[in-house]
């Protein structure tokens, strides 16, 4: 069976070999809330599908228009056989329950890289943030060393950073992109991060060649379905 869970899922689990981020446009902030309702109750009065799914986390944006899915696959077959077997059922009922969803894109992923400054500790994420980056064509082989610039750049900026608990690097499947997913203690952190002097080092990362562009988009975390 399914059950819910108000835990933040773990980025960094072995076992997955296949995360998929996907985007609902759903308009209000009473659809969003009625949308993640309407999930909730589809996946829990069915069977867990497959056992290559390892968990999978819905989080309302803060523009109060958007839905994320995030889904922690142990291999892109497993996802696939979902896909062709079990996928469409749950859409119809949830399309049923809040009728004019508008699927905006799905991509799938490889972790590549993430550092958490908060393992051990008891704080919880108030505030998820995700930074998707694009590279210009023929620079795609430039993602690794980027994120790498920007993990370095984090580490020799600790003040500027306070307040956040994990980051963890995702390479897009298609090679164009690369996907931050960051927790924050809160959004008021997040907020003085942003306001914070830029330093040499994020300089550089923000003049990296190759950079097409950055769109980011932040999050609360609302639902979260393991198996039972």
């Amino acid at each position: 069976m399914t059950r819910r869970t108000e835990q933040h899922p773990d980025p960094t689990d072995s076992r997955i070999g296949a995360p998929v981020f996907s985007t609902w446009r759903v308009g209000t902030p009473e659809r969003q809330r009625q949308a993640a309702e309407a999930i909730g109750r589809t996946w829990e009065r069915r069977p867990w599908p497959t056992a290559g799914l390892l968990g999978y986390h819905v989080y309302a944006g803060q523009d109060g228009s958007t839905l994320m899915h995030y889904s922690q696959w142990s291999s892109g077959q497993a996802f696939e056989a979902f896909v062709k077997v079990h996928r469409q059922e749950r859409v119809d009922e949830i399309d049923t329950a809040v009728p004019g969803i508008e699927r905006v894109g799905l991509t799938r992923y490889r972790r590549y890289r993430s550092r958490e400054w908060a393992a051990g500790e008891t704080r919880v994420p108030g505030h998820v943030v995700t930074v998707r980056i694009d590279f210009e064509a023929g620079d795609e082989g430039r993602r690794e060393e980027w994120a790498d610039l920007v993990l370095k750049a984090v580490e020799d900026d600790p003040e500027g950073h306070a307040g956040l608990l994990s980051a963890h690097f995702h390479l897009s499947a298609d090679g164009g992109h690369v996907l931050n997913y960051a927790e924050w203690e809160s959004a008021e952190a997040y907020d003085r991060a942003l306001a914070a002097p830029l330093t040499d080092a994020w300089e550089r990362v923000r003049a990296y060649p190759g950079l097409a562009g950055f769109t980011g988009s932040r999050y609360t975390h609302v639902l979260g379905l393991l198996p039972a």
